[in-house]
């Protein structure tokens, strides 16, 4: 009755054709922007996208047995026990592509750790849920839409020369589709709208077919959710099982009151929770002095080899031409000063060298430049080599009275136990009832820790955190801001105002203006995708985590943020309208109604489909190649070498490229979203098979890069599985409104109330593995210990 009563009152609306003719041209020229008006524009992204791929895969193919400290870097540079393992890759064309295929899960686990497996098994199974919902696409829905096409969309208004107004849209496809869902056992029009709940025509409307694939692909998910999450647990309780090093013996433990800030107190008040016995206690302490007088000292260091290196020069033999190779001279030493030890001297003279000689290949002496005096204006130059030494010299005293110094304590400790299994249960152990002391974590490594975080106050990490987020809520704003005069700037009309002459040109040529149209938005999305994670990555580092595993989380919900709202929700509301006050009036009108939300979203949702897949294939088929062929640091070596001078800037410039999961997996969790959220709507075969093989390309490129090119020294132990099942059941709340939506757009309001059951239960399930993937990995139940401190004091 009330959905009656609201078409009734949309009816007796007064119908400004002006303002619904001008908010409909501005839809289309949104429409024709992002390209999702015509057929074409994916065909040349296709076009585009296989040819940028295959140009960049076939030249890895031909560089990659030619570049091995490259594209093999880990492989050849790592000393990981579990890198022996991995087959070495022939040297052939193609070769190399069976034999990484044939790599098990085994062998990902043990070259390559948990953080690796875990981001692989997503990708694997993100392919198993869309090859099943792409079967039934294909099938079964693809098969009812083209039954049943819309022929209330574009084309008609196109036929007919008008444009109607939203409303009478809404309210056609209502009364033609649905509106059974109301009649009752009457005739005519005194027909009883309030007893019967199920039309006649049950059968035959395709409406009903929303509702069953949205239970049954939420279900496939939840199922293979539960079931990867189980075998994620226990792979992970294995491996962690297996570890026997320091590292995984020992915890990282914080909050630590101010009595107890001891090792000898640590360790008594461990041991007396009786779970095992401690090795080592290493309480950190405020050593902000000593780390700025070593990093002085690493900067002087490096100076001093830089002149020592400038000195010595490019170290060649120098061949003469006019005698035969066996009397060539023997490549130049190091020069023997006069006070070296007789061996050294019975040496040199039986080489024929005198003790006092110079070096021939050697140059003159560095110099620097030194500023002394009022403000630093007067200056000199001394010999560089000694200088720097003199100074190293002071560096090393310094640091060795600064290392005598007993430095304040911080509430912050590493504590190694005597076995895995203790180390564990301490995890597991609320070892205080008081909140915020004595919080038991696995400890990073050593070279994973951010030692200069360690003694930071509690209350400046504080203002670190709100500093950083209330940075993110401006950006948040900013991006959604940017987005609207980005599109006003590649609009062809928008175009004609600034450069007339090349809106003439995209008019006359459709094929120049549907690569406009195509290349542009998803060049410029793909770009602000690559380039906005590194600020986050910066803020990141600005909050005071601990360790670079815990940025490594912090870099992946950050962006995953930027990618999932400021990308994909601000773009879907701009879908509606292209006008910055459109999408603020709209936006009230949302609040006031919130069966407009749903069939806003639904809208835009249907106009932007062929955006959205020309995207996937941009970054899936074309620019995957790209990241095995690792253009940024083929671009970057020459620059690097150019300022190398040092054999620490050239050992440095061999090391493998960092892999960080930042900057790949919101991406990947964001492209799994759209394809869940377009599963069912009409055309979604086209986004499913674009994720599809976008899942299958990224599974095969990440595994490479992840066993043999590229290093990936942030270890998390896998948590970052938590953070994608956590996504993957957002994303599938918003597939169900969006099917909702779907429902309330072609006017059967009654049928969308039915995924409410869905939404809870999903809400439902989702709590429930949240609190299941929370607890520890290698026990199903908490270990609650209470320490009574006090004994301890006494």
């Amino acid at each position: 009755m009330s959905s009656l009563l609201l078409f009734e009152n949309n009816m007796k609306e007064p119908d400004d054709n002006n303002h619904h003719n001008h908010t409909r041209d501005d839809r289309s020229e949104w429409e024709n922007l992002m390209g999702a008006t015509n057929p074409r524009d994916t065909t040349i992204q296709i076009v585009l996208s296989l040819l940028l791929g295959t140009t960049a895969f076939f030249a890895f193919c031909f560089l990659r047995p030619r570049w091995k400290n490259l594209y093999a870097a880990r492989k050849r540079t790592s000393k990981h026990a579990g890198i022996a393992t991995l087959p070495e890759l022939p040297d052939t064309m193609f070769g190399w592509i069976l034999p990484l295929w044939r790599i098990s899960e085994q062998q990902v686990l043990a070259s390559a750790g948990l953080d690796a497996y875990v981001f692989l098994t997503f990708f694997k199974m993100a392919m198993k849920f869309l090859i099943v919902t792409l079967g039934f696409s294909l099938v079964v829905i693809k098969p009812v839409h083209d039954a049943y096409p819309d022929d209330d969309d574009d084309d008609d208004f196109g036929k007919n020369g008008t444009h109607h107004n939203d409303t009478d849209l809404w309210i056609r496809q209502g009364l033609k589709r649905s509106v059974r869902l109301f009649e009752g056992n009457g005739t005519g029009g005194g027909g009883n709208w309030t007893v019967p709940f199920f039309p006649e025509n049950l059968e035959s409307d395709y409406l009903w077919m929303y509702i069953v694939f949205a239970y049954l692909f939420s279900g496939i998910l939840i199922y293979l959710v539960i079931s990867t999450t189980r075998k994620v647990i226990e792979v992970r309780q294995e491996f962690l099982g297996t570890q026997t090093t320091v590292t995984d013996r020992t915890i990282r433990l914080s909050g630590i009151p101010k009595d107890l800030q001891d090792e000898e107190r640590i360790k008594e008040f461990i041991e007396s929770l009786e779970i095992g016995h401690v090795e080592r206690v290493v309480l950190c302490r405020n050593w902000r002095d000593l780390d700025k007088a070593m990093a002085k000292r690493t900067d002087l260091l490096r100076k001093l080899e830089e002149a020592w290196t400038i000195h010595l020069g490019y170290r060649r033999i120098e061949r003469n031409l006019e005698t035969l190779p066996i009397a060539q001279p023997s490549p130049p030493e190091p020069l023997i000063d006069a006070d070296a030890n007789d061996d050294a001297n019975e040496n040199g003279n039986l080489m024929g060298r005198s003790e006092g000689s110079v070096r021939p290949y050697s140059k003159p002496r560095p110099k620097t430049t030194i500023r002394y005096g009022r403000f630093w204006f007067q200056r000199t130059q001394v010999d560089a080599i000694d200088y720097y030494t003199e100074r190293l010299r002071e560096a090393d005293e310094h640091v060795m009275e600064l290392r005598k110094k007993e430095f304040p304590t911080t509430p912050l400790a590493f504590v190694t136990m005597d076995s895995v299994a203790s180390c564990q249960m301490a995890i597991q152990a609320v070892l205080d009832p008081s909140p915020l002391q004595f919080i038991a974590k696995q400890s990073p490594e050593p070279v994973d820790v951010i030692w200069e975080n360690t003694y930071i106050s509690k209350r400046r990490r504080i203002i670190r955190n709100w500093t950083v987020t209330s940075i993110i809520v401006f950006l948040t704003i900013f991006w959604s801001v940017l987005f609207i005069p980005i599109a006003g700037l590649l609009n062809v009309e928008t175009i004609g105002k600034v450069v007339p002459g090349l809106a003439d040109v995209l008019k006359d040529h459709k094929y120049i203006r549907s690569l406009v149209n195509t290349q542009l938005p998803t060049a410029i999305a793909s770009l602000l995708m690559v380039l906005v994670p590194y600020l986050y990555y910066y803020l990141s580092w600005c909050q005071g985590q601990i360790s670079k595993g815990d940025i490594e989380l912090s870099i992946i919900s950050k962006n995953f943020f930027f990618t999932f709202f400021n990308f994909f929700i601000v773009f879907t509301v701009l879908g509606t309208a292209s006008k910055f006050y459109e999408v603020f009036a709209k936006f009230g009108d949302a609040i006031r109604d919130i069966q407009k939300v749903a069939w806003t979203m639904a809208y835009s949702l249907g106009r932007l489909l062929n955006f959205y897949v020309n995207f996937i294939i941009l970054q899936g088929v074309g620019l995957f190649p790209f990241r095995m062929l690792e253009v940024g640091s083929v671009c970057l070596y020459p620059i690097m070498l150019i300022g190398a001078k040092t054999p620490r800037d050239y050992a440095e410039l061999v090391q493998p490229p960092v892999f960080s999961y930042g900057f790949y997996l919101p991406n990947a969790m964001l492209i799994f979203i759209i394809c869940m959220v377009y599963s069912v709507l009409r055309s979604s075969w086209q986004v499913l098979l674009a994720g599809f093989l976008y899942f299958a390309l990224g599974h095969y490129c990440y595994k490479y890069q992840l066993l043999y090119a590229m290093d990936h020294r942030q270890q998390t132990s896998g948590r970052a599985w938590t953070m994608i099942c956590e996504r993957i059941f957002i994303g599938m709340i918003l597939f169900q409104l969006t099917t909702a939506g779907q429902l309330i757009l072609k006017g059967a309001i009654a049928r969308s109330v039915m995924m409410v059951p869905l939404l809870v239960t999903t809400v439902w399930v989702m709590i429930i593995e949240m609190s299941t993937m929370t607890t520890t990995p290698t026990s199903n139940r908490k270990l609650v210990i209470t320490a009574h401190r006090d004994t301890l004091q006494a």
